[in-house]
C-alpha cells in the first residue's frame, strides 16, 4: 500500500466540546525519514553472490533494532500533562537550580521518574501552561503573502502581548535581585513584562529531533502541535488532526537535512451510547427548564396597546451643538404633549445635558454632548370624525452656557417636531436668541453675564397660553446664533398596523392614517389653513342678512 501524500496544510482547526477538557487525549507518531535506520532496513533485502555480504556490521540485528527504537515514536498525551525532556531532567536533577516552587514540584518529580527507571518517552515532551515557553513562531507570523511586507506598529504590539520570558538556566546559588515594584518603568520594561490575563489555556506538544546520544539541546527542539482550551469549551489544534490527511514533515537545516514525519490523532475516549442518551436527556431537560425561566421573566404574550392607541417610542441623543460664541455649553429640553396625548407616570419629560467645553472643527466651536433620553407617549383617539387632525409632540430646548466666573448666558432656543415617520432620523435645528437694542445689554452680557430671556419657552412656535386667532410678534427683536443635531430612533405600535392594506387606504380612522403615510407632517399646515378657511367663509355667511343671501341664491338659480 502507498505511503499517502505529505499534508501542506498546516493551519489549525476550532473544535467545542461539551465534555471537560479533561478528557482529552492525543496521539502522536514521530518517525525519521531519512536516516541510517531506513539503511539498516534495506540491507538484508540487498543481493550479492552466495556465502558473502556486501556491507553492513558485524551484528546488524541489534544494530538495527536499537536504531529503529531511535527513529520512532509513539506517546498518548492528555491534556496539561507533563512529560519532560532530556534538558528538563539535566536542568531539575539539580536541587540549586530549582528556584520557584514549579522548579521544585519538577524536581521532586524527576526524582520519582529516576527510581522508577527513568521516563518513558525519549524525543516526545510536553510544556504546560505553567511553563515558561513562547512559540515565537506564532508571534512572528507575516499578515499578508508579499515578500516585501512591512510590520506595522499593530503587529509588531501585538507580537510582544503575550511574548514570556525563555528559559535559561540559572546560576548556581543566584537569587532573585529584581525589585518588586518598578516606580519609573521603561518603555521595554513594559513592553517585555505585559502578559494580558486571558482564560486560555495553552500546551505545547514538542519533539527533541537532535543526533543519537546528543538529546537535550534547545536549538533541535521543535513543536508539533498547539492546543488551546478557553473557558467556553472552544478548542484549538494546531495543526489539524491528521485524519485521512497525510502526514505532517519536518525538515531540519545543516549539510544532512535530516527529514521527519508525524501524525496527530484523537486518541480521546469514546463516550458509551447509554451515557451519551443519558446526557443528552439532561441538557434537553436542563434546556428546557432556562427556557421556562426566560419565559417567566418576559411574559408569554407580547404586551399590546389598547384599540384607538397609538403608542410612540423614541431614543433619542443629543449630538452636538455648533456655532455658539461661548464655552461650555448645556442643553435643556422639555416634550410637550398636545391634546389626546399622554404619557406615563415614570416618564421624564424634560432634562438637561452635561457641560461641555467646545473644540474646533471645520473653523466652528462644536460641544459633543452624545447625551440620550427616551420618551414614551400615547395618543387616544376620540373623535372619528375625518376633521380630527393630532398634534405630534414638540420637543423644546435652550442652549446656555455658563463660563469660569459661573457668569451665566442663554444662546439660543430651538424646537423640533417629533417625526410621524418610523425609523432612523438626524434633524439639525437652528437655533436663535432675543436680543436688545444698544449696546449696553451686549457689554452687561459679555462683562457681567445675564441676557433677554423668555419666560415661556414655548414661545419659540405657539405659546400653550395663547387663545387668540393672531399671534403678533412685531418689535420682537432677534439673532440667529447656532445650531443643535439630534438623533431619533422612532418606533410605534398600534393594533391599526395589524389591519389589512386593503383596509388601511380607506383612511377610516386616524390611526391608519399615522401608520399609512410618512408624509403627514408636511401637509399639515396646508389642511389647517384650509379648515380655517372654511371656518371664516361659514362665519362670513352667519353674518349677512338672511334676505341678501336668499336674493343671491335665487339670482344663481334663474335659468
Amino acid at each position: 500500500m502507498a505511503e499517502p501524500a505529505w499534508s501542506t496544510d498546516t493551519g489549525g482547526a476550532v473544535y467545542r466540546s461539551r465534555d471537560p477538557v479533561r478528557n482529552l487525549r492525543l496521539r502522536v507518531r514521530l518517525q525519521r525519514v531519512t536516516s541510517t535506520g531506513l539503511l539498516l532496513q534495506q540491507l538484508p533485502r540487498s543481493a550479492g553472490p552466495p556465502g558473502k555480504q556486501l556491507l553492513g556490521p558485524a551484528t546488524p540485528s541489534t544494530a538495527a533494532s536499537s536504531c529503529l527504537d531511535d527513529e520512532e515514536e509513539e506517546a498518548v498525551i492528555g491534556w496539561q500533562e507533563k512529560l519532560f525532556s532530556q534538558f528538563e531532567v539535566d536542568l531539575y536533577q539539580n536541587e540549586s537550580a530549582c528556584q520557584s516552587p514549579l522548579d521544585r514540584q519538577y524536581h521532586q518529580e524527576i526524582l520519582k521518574l529516576e527510581k522508577t527507571g527513568g521516563r518513558k518517552n525519549y524525543r516526545i515532551f510536553t510544556y504546560t501552561d505553567h511553563d515558561r515557553f513562547t512559540n515565537l513562531e506564532e508571534h512572528c507570523q507575516k499578515m499578508t503573502n508579499s515578500d516585501y511586507e512591512v510590520t506595522s506598529h499593530l503587529a509588531e504590539r501585538m507580537a510582544n502581548v503575550r511574548r514570556r520570558r525563555q528559559d535559561r538556566r540559572p546560576m548556581e546559588g543566584s537569587t532573585l535581585k529584581s525589585r518588586i515594584i518598578t516606580w519609573e518603568p521603561s518603555e521595554e520594561f513594559i513592553k517585555n513584562n505585559h502578559v494580558i490575563n486571558t482564560p486560555v489555556q495553552t500546551m505545547y506538544i514538542m519533539a527533541d529531533l537532535g543526533a543519537y546520544g546528543k538529546l537535550g539541546r534547545r536549538e533541535y527542539e521543535h513543536v508539533l502541535c498547539t492546543i488551546k482550551v478557553d473557558s467556553n469549551g472552544v478548542i484549538t489544534v494546531k495543526p489539524d488532526f491528521t485524519g485521512t490527511k497525510g502526514a505532517y514533515r519536518i525538515e531540519l537545516d545543516g549539510e544532512k537535512r535530516e527529514l521527519w514525519k508525524y501524525t496527530i490523532e484523537n486518541a480521546s475516549p469514546q463516550v458509551k451510547q447509554e451515557e451519551e442518551e443519558r446526557e443528552q436527556h439532561v441538557f434537553k431537560d436542563l434546556y428546557s427548564r432556562h427556557k421556562e425561566y426566560l419565559s417567566g421573566l418576559v411574559g408569554s404574550e407580547f404586551e399590546m396597546t389598547i384599540p384607538g392607541t397609538l403608542r410612540l417610542f423614541v431614543n433619542g441623543e443629543i449630538v452636538s451643538a455648533q456655532g455658539y460664541e461661548y464655552d461650555n455649553l448645556y442643553v435643556h429640553f422639555f416634550l410637550e404633549l398636545p391634546a389626546h396625548w399622554s404619557s406615563p407616570a415614570f416618564q421624564q419629560l424634560s432634562g438637561v445635558t452635561q457641560t461641555c467645553a467646545t473644540k474646533e472643527l471645520g473653523g466652528d466651536e462644536v460641544a459633543y454632548f452624545s447625551y440620550p433620553f427616551t420618551l414614551e407617549m400615547f395618543f387616544t383617539q376620540e373623535d372619528e370624525s375625518e376633521g380630527s387632525l393630532p398634534q405630534w409632540p414638540v420637543l423644546y430646548f435652550e442652549v446656555l452656557s455658563l463660563d469660569f466666573w459661573q457668569r451665566y448666558r442663554v444662546e439660543g432656543y430651538g424646537s423640533v417636531i417629533l417625526p410621524s415617520a418610523p425609523g432612523f432620523h438626524t434633524l439639525t435645528v437652528p437655533t436663535w436668541r432675543p436680543v436688545e437694542l444698544g449696546t449696553v445689554s451686549e457689554l452687561k452680557r459679555f462683562f457681567i453675564g445675564g441676557s433677554p430671556e423668555l419666560e415661556d419657552m414655548t414661545y419659540v412656535r405657539v405659546p400653550t397660553t395663547f387663545k387668540g386667532e393672531r399671534l403678533s410678534r412685531f418689535g420682537f427683536r432677534t439673532e440667529t446664533t447656532g445650531s443643535v443635531t439630534f438623533r431619533l430612533h422612532c418606533l410605534q405600535q398600534s393594533k391599526a398596523f395589524l389591519e389589512s392594506s386593503a383596509q388601511r387606504t380607506r383612511m377610516q380612522s386616524v390611526l391608519d392614517r399615522l401608520g399609512g403615510f410618512s408624509q403627514q407632517n408636511s401637509f399639515y399646515t396646508v389642511l389647517e389653513a384650509f379648515q380655517k378657511a372654511r371656518r371664516r367663509m361659514q362665519e362670513a355667511r352667519e353674518s349677512l342678512p338672511q334676505d341678501l343671501i336668499s336674493t343671491s341664491a335665487s339670482t344663481v338659480h334663474q335659468p
